[in-house]
């Protein structure tokens, strides 16, 4: 399914594909800890439930989603965020995270 996007954004509310329970996503290319070589488009927990224990959050793709019932909140900063995550996916360079550090943050003020 397209939506547009490779990436929607943290807050998204979704069913996956044969899923009869609602999934919010809460973070983008996850690691399985089963197979560390394995990364997931996205992270999410059970809605509305919301994050219960560490141990039990969901890996999936974007291509398993089925249905968008909410789209969470975008702003400037999520789509700067977007563009060096899918920067960062097109160049293949995993080893870096397109999170600003605290120093960087720190220095731009």
């Amino acid at each position: 399914m397209e939506f547009g996007e490779k990436f929607l954004p943290v807050g998204t509310v979704c069913l996956l594909q044969n899923g009869t329970k609602k999934v919010m996503i809460t973070g983008f290319c996850v690691k399985s800890p089963e197979t560390q070589d394995r990364v997931f488009d996205y992270m999410g927990c059970l809605y509305p439930e919301g994050v219960i224990s560490s141990d039990q959050n969901l890996l999936f793709d974007h291509n398993q989603i089925a249905q968008v019932f909410f789209k969470g909140y975008v702003c400037d900063e999520e789509t700067e965020f977007k563009a060096k995550l899918n920067e960062m996916i097109k160049t293949g360079t995993s080893g870096e995270t397109p999170v600003e550090t605290v120093e960087n943050l720190d220095s731009s003020n």
